[in-house]
């Protein structure tokens, strides 16, 4: 069995005060939830408190991003080693760093292989947009940020990574896939590709999330799907009661 995930990606937004006063509002009722893995990503600025108010806890902290370098002169950047020391995650190419910074999956490959170097777990995010999706592309850009985000891995590494499929078109827009469409796309596309590149047991082992426009509403279309195994949670993670009941609902 495959234990739900649901993570928050804060997004650029929370000071550390503020960052502080959602955690404490939220810890009570997330820390009652431990059948589902659950992971706070707030700011690089907020990443250090953040992680002190949930050690102990039962809830993980990720980075929304990292330099795939281990040090050097890369003015503004954060290398996986200062991320690992207050982190157990990682997003890694979503897709408002593929659109608005221009992150490649062969760029995002170097990433990942750099996250899992220092023992992070990257949340690697895929997903079309919806000029593809309405060519008819959805399996052809899946498929391929796949192969390309994941290639050369080990079997083992591929085992422990979680992967998000984001519909871009979804992402803060308000519109959602069903439950029964994205579940699809995980299943024919990304598990099947997976099975291909690492072996059935990798494929069956993968956590696989859905992002884009997730709430407290529609959750559950998500989660009751076989092969969705969590959420990655953007807006509706910065509203206490919502990420709680979303978190809620992941539980099986």
């Amino acid at each position: 069995m495959r234990k739900p995930f649901v993570a928050g990606n804060w997004k650029m937004n929370k000071t550390a005060e503020e960052a502080t006063a959602l955690v404490k509002e939220m810890l009570p009722e997330l820390q009652s939830v431990a059948a589902v893995e659950r992971v706070l990503c707030p700011p690089f600025t907020s990443l250090m408190i953040v992680s002190a108010l949930l050690t102990g806890t039962g809830l993980g902290t990720g980075a929304q991003n990292m330099h795939w370098e281990a040090q050097g002169a890369f003015t503004g950047e954060v290398s996986p080693r200062m991320v690992k020391e207050f982190c157990q995650y990682v997003i890694l190419g979503h897709s408002e760093r593929r659109t608005y910074f221009a992150e490649t999956d062969a760029l995002i490959n170097k990433k990942i292989k750099a996250a899992l170097e220092v023992a992070l777990t990257p949340i690697f995010c895929i997903g079309e947009t919806l000029e593809e999706n309405q060519a008819s592309r959805t399996a052809e850009v899946v498929i391929r940020q796949v192969k390309e985000g994941l290639a050369g891995l080990t079997q083992e590494q591929a085992k422990g990574i979680v992967i998000a499929y984001e519909p871009v078109w979804a992402i803060g827009t308000g519109l959602a896939a069903s439950g029964t469409g994205a579940n699809a796309v995980v299943k024919d596309y990304i598990r099947s590709t997976l099975e291909e590149m690492f072996g059935r047991q990798v494929a069956d082992a993968v956590r696989v999330l859905y992002g884009g426009s997730v709430t407290a509403a529609n959750a559950s279309e998500f989660f009751e799907q076989p092969e969705i195994d969590g959420a990655l949670v953007g807006g509706a993670s910065l509203k206490p009661a919502e990420f709680v009941n979303i978190v809620k609902a992941a539980v099986r």
